[in-house]
């Protein structure tokens, strides 16, 4: 984690996941100030994070958030927390986390669950273009 800056944040995301990839192709789109640095789960960051967080990958398996202001977020929090910075009108989505976390990571976690049989599996991680290899890190 000593490779992000302080004023970014990092996502991971399973990097064999088609919904995942395409989530971050989405933000990364639309992530206008900049803001986001990803690595998939895989990763030797990923496993760093998961380590360090004793996070166990078979109950939260798909997207993390970290950052050093506010540690580290998972499930419908990580993804909410995301949509926040992505403008208008994804941004809006913020308004779910009125919704007690119990509530938001059971729908969460059904589509986490179902996520390789509506969208696929990847047989590898993402390789990003030589464009986009800044947002990531290794």
């Amino acid at each position: 984690m000593n490779q992000l800056p302080k004023h970014k944040k990092l996502i991971l995301f399973d990097g064999v996941c088609n919904l995942c990839n395409s989530t971050v192709q989405y933000v990364i789109k639309h992530d206008k100030k900049d803001i986001f640095r990803f690595a998939p789960l895989q990763s030797e960051i990923g496993k760093s994070v998961i380590h360090t967080y004793n996070i166990d990958p078979v109950k939260t398996d798909s997207i993390l958030l970290y950052s050093s202001k506010n540690g580290l977020q998972v499930k419908s929090t990580a993804a909410l927390q995301i949509a926040r910075y992505l403008g208008f009108p994804i941004n809006v989505m913020t308004v779910f986390l009125l919704i007690p976390a119990f509530i938001r990571n059971w729908v969460y976690d059904y589509i986490a669950k179902n996520r390789y049989t509506w969208y696929g599996k990847k047989e590898a991680c993402m390789i990003p273009t030589p464009e986009l290899k800044a947002k990531f890190l290794e």
